[in-house]
């Protein structure tokens, strides 16, 4: 009788370690108490118009946590890349974008017709001027 109790005991050990325990929140979503507790634990996405991700041809995934913050001043070519990505792809309309950033229609096209031709590394400033001469 000990050595069974103790293998049980063992196995619940090794369930927990398997399967932890969810929080209080996660356990009763899971288990249908979804509209109460999702309030009580600040469970919920936000709505947002449009897509929360999209598929890039080279098979990752872009979010909108992978766009810049809407403060953004300085602009590295990563960032204008990313919001160019967003619009071509449509994760964000480029309405949005040029709202959300500051930019005017000029600007934009400027950075779309940079990655059409040369691809994202023309987005670097140092290289704008070698570009520009093509």
């Amino acid at each position: 009788m000990d050595d069974s109790a103790a293998k049980s005991a063992e196995y619940r050990k090794m369930q927990d370690i398997l399967n932890p325990p969810l929080h209080a929140c996660l356990r009763l979503l899971r288990h249908g108490g979804r509209e109460t507790k999702e309030r009580e634990c600040g469970m919920y996405l936000r709505k947002i118009e449009g897509p929360r991700s999209v598929r890039l041809p080279d098979g990752t995934v872009m979010t909108r946590a992978d766009l810049p913050p809407e403060t953004t001043v300085r602009w590295v070519a990563s960032r204008k890349a990313a919001v160019v990505r967003a619009v071509a792809f449509g994760l964000v309309t480029r309405e949005h974008a040029l709202e959300t950033y500051g930019l005017s229609e000029e600007e934009f096209e400027g950075w779309e017709r940079a990655v059409e031709a040369h691809g994202e590394a023309a987005l670097r400033t140092t290289a704008l001027q070698k570009y520009r001469q093509l």
